[in-house]
């Protein structure tokens, strides 16, 4: 594509992503003139949705469930909740075990611990302080670590949470099963080893959000949250361009500032010579994580968990108990595939009936398998639902597959199938994609990193693209004032 017309742009911006999109709505809104290229054939990236199975099921292709939605300072900035209609399921996610008993984290805290036995007050006095503080929460782990942290107090208490579910001393104050299976469904989502300081913060971070505004679903497909951002930055001439692929940096039209919604290992690509030695030396260092393979159901009925109140659930956790996925996942670690396998499992249409035709269905389930893994996991996915689930096989229409190598290859932001765009180790929290206290800023005039492989690193946030574009603002434009984003 011929980009001479866009030769009066202020920005650029290559990707659109929840991030890419993100750093253009912050451009856009102050004032400057934007243009987005994407390289696949509608924006939205991890959150755009599709008809994966059949005509008439709208799946979400990477997020389903955004606990992050109300949670992240961009999106509060960018009034989402005010733009894009959620539901919020009154059980924000479960966590089935054999005999038909279950972990249950309703939104209502209080709930939740009458329900966890003997673990119940264990878990309100772990999570409780947390969940209170959850904007705090998230303001405290939504930026690069390397700063004097915001609230003193929420962060001491976090890290010493992370510091005991994060070691040995993770079952210390529990003694049943559903607690600490909970617990582990939930910082099993970083694909680490378990346990572990990084897996443990974003767990707890996750969870205290889960009994804070919950973990909403967006009505009509993550795509919805993609197309709201689009609409703002064309509402505010910017704009975005589709099917594009960009392969150098010297392709793009001159602009003050360029954002790349893109991966260290894309960086160097699209560099080439442009790049110091020294910063490309770091930027090689940069290492990816382990991967996913997800399956999407169409189904007939809803998934007949055999504990009824899982079925109320918009997240489910499956793999048993605590002992049960950390071998799973810490085999993964090792470079094995489980017969056994963690399960993140969504059933949005439990909740949006818009996604399907009258009465049906759709799931969404991903495994975690070791980086570039060519196997097809749809039957092992299917048996260890079948596990809690009887009769689950039984209501299923269609099925789509996307192997990790597949995974890698619809999105490059997702190497080896990585979706955390790089591994979200302690190491790579404090350094991503480098150590700095403006890890957005590279050393090339005008040019920034907005994609999840810069902090705050994975999540559907927008954050990585706004620190971006704000760090842009100051330094190529001499702009210091938040630009207003809430809707007009």
């Amino acid at each position: 594509m011929n980009t001479s017309k866009y030769a009066d742009v202020d920005a650029v911006v290559v990707g659109a992503g929840p991030n890419g999109l993100a750093a253009a709505v912050t451009l856009a809104r102050s004032g400057l003139k934007v243009v987005v290229f994407e390289r696949a054939t509608a924006p939205g990236g991890g959150v755009s949705s599709a008809e994966l199975t059949r005509p008439g099921f709208t799946h979400d292709v990477c997020s389903a469930v955004h606990p992050l939605a109300f949670e992240s300072r961009f999106f509060r900035e960018f009034g989402l909740r005010h733009r894009v209609e959620f539901a919020v399921p009154e059980v924000s996610f479960a966590h089935p075990l054999d005999g038909g008993q279950a972990g249950i984290a309703f939104r209502d805290l209080e709930r939740t611990r009458e329900t966890l036995g003997r673990d119940g007050a264990a878990y309100a006095s772990l999570i409780g302080p947390l969940a209170a503080r959850a904007s705090e929460v998230a303001e405290l782990t939504g930026s690069t670590l390397i700063r004097v942290p915001p609230y003193l107090g929420a962060a001491a208490y976090f890290g010493a949470a992370a510091l005991e579910q994060g070691t040995p001393l993770w079952n210390a104050r529990f003694h049943e099963e559903s607690a600490p299976a909970l617990l582990t469904g939930v910082a099993a989502h970083t694909v680490l080893p378990l346990p572990s300081l990084a897996a443990a913060s974003a767990g707890l971070a996750l969870t205290a959000y889960a009994h804070a505004r919950g973990w909403p679903i967006p009505i009509g497909g993550s795509q919805r949250i993609a197309d709201a951002m689009v609409a703002d930055i064309e509402a505010h001439g910017g704009v975005v361009v589709t099917d594009h692929e960009v392969t150098s940096l010297d392709e793009l039209p001159r602009a003050r500032a360029t954002l790349l919604d893109v991966t260290p290992r894309a960086l160097l690509r699209l560099a080439r010579d442009r790049m110091p030695s020294r910063y490309r030396r770091r930027l090689e260092r940069f290492r990816y994580g382990n991967a996913v393979a997800k399956v999407d159901f169409a189904l007939s009925e809803p998934v007949p968990w055999t504990n009824t109140t899982v079925r109320g659930a918009g997240t489910v956790h499956v793999g048993g108990t605590r002992t049960e996925i950390q071998a799973s996942e810490n085999g993964v670690v090792r470079g094995h595939l489980s017969e056994n396998p963690y399960v993140l499992v969504s059933q949005p249409t439990v909740f949006d009936a818009t996604r399907t035709p009258e009465g049906m269905h759709t799931l969404w389930a991903y495994t975690h398998v070791p980086a570039g893994s060519d196997v097809d996991r749809t039957e092992v996915v299917i048996k260890q639902i079948e596990r809690f689930a009887p009769g689950f096989r039984d209501t299923i229409v269609a099925t789509a597959s996307r192997t990790a190598t597949e995974v890698a290859s619809h999105n490059p932001n997702y190497v080896g199938g990585d979706i955390s765009s790089g591994e979200p180790s302690v190491r790579q929290l404090l350094q991503r994609p480098v150590l700095s206290s403006d890890p957005w800023r590279t050393p090339m005039p005008g040019v920034y990193l907005a994609g999840a492989s810069a902090s705050p690193g994975p999540g559907m946030h927008g954050l990585a693209g706004w620190h971006a574009a704000l760090s842009a603002l100051k330094h190529e434009f001499g702009a210091t004032a938040l630009p207003n984003l809430m809707p007009r």
